[in-house]
């Protein structure tokens, strides 16, 4: 491990150490088990992580998060939450992740009170601070801490640790929300949530792990990883496609020829 890794890494460690207990806001991606891994590692049974579960949770998303959760030991709460209830977020304007995380962090607000004070932590690292991220708001003002982004820790960074911690998932690609697969100002139903996660499970199926299906309307659009629109292209692959994602109920079928690009939907927020 690189002096500067070693150096973050006893940095958090220190930081957790000091914490006392602790509640992890817990996803499964990278940084939020980074972070729940370190505190497992420093606190024992002080660590403890909660994952919301809603439907804009892939399924696959809440087994991986259930399997890692295992892995690390550490003790591992699931809570319902009902974002879809609040028009804040259904509406889907663009601070839609706001209402979310004000929905998560209310529900672990009490969880973390009932475990003796516990503080909440998340996941949210130094590359974030700089992207349109409405949720960093909404746990700043529910009084979340924020460690990997205290101490500088980007997302190369969290990537390199986890590898030299031997975590099996520390090149897991990022996985928004399935809310964020609608344009903002399109209504966000459960109905819509489970049908794109029904054609990307499609499309994970047949070998294509990372992947969005955009959804504008009853349209899905493929992004797949640039090098790889080929193999969407193969005329056998492309009409099994289309005749699947028109079984689920979309009405049209077409690929993004940019490929798949983390954060595209934000490129609409800043025109707002």
């Amino acid at each position: 491990m690189h002096d500067d890794d070693a150096a973050r890494l006893e940095a958090l460690r220190c930081e957790l150490r000091s914490a006392g207990a602790v509640c992890v806001a817990y996803s499964g991606g990278v940084d939020s088990t980074l972070v729940a891994a370190i505190a497992r590692e420093q606190l024992g049974d002080q660590a403890f992580a909660v994952t919301g579960v809603s439907a804009s949770l892939a399924p696959h998303l809440l087994e991986e998060a259930r399997l890692q959760a295992r892995w690390l030991t550490i003790r591992h709460q699931e809570v319902e939450t009902s974002e879809l209830e609040d028009p804040h977020y259904s509406a889907n304007p663009t601070d839609r992740c706001f209402a979310c995380k004000r929905e998560l962090h209310r529900h672990l607000k009490d969880i973390a009170e009932a475990a003796e004070g516990a503080l909440v932590l998340d996941g949210v690292n130094l590359d974030d601070l700089g992207d349109h991220r409405p949720g960093i708001e909404a746990a700043r003002q529910a009084g979340v801490r924020s460690p990997l982004a205290e101490l500088l820790i980007d997302k190369a960074t969290i990537r390199r640790l986890s590898k030299a911690l031997g975590f099996p998932w520390w090149d897991k690609p990022a996985q928004p929300c399935l809310a964020s697969r609608f344009p903002y100002g399109e209504v966000i139903t459960h109905q819509r949530l489970k049908l794109v996660g029904a054609a990307e499970a499609t499309l994970m199926a047949r070998g294509f792990p990372r992947v969005r299906v955009r959804c504008q309307g009853l349209a899905a659009r493929i992004e797949v990883p640039s090098a790889r629109i080929s193999e969407l292209l193969n005329e056998t692959v492309r009409s099994q496609l289309v005749e699947e994602l028109l079984a689920l109920g979309f009405t049209s079928v077409s690929v993004d020829l940019e490929g798949l690009v983390s954060g595209k939907l934000n490129r609409m927020a800043t025109l707002h």
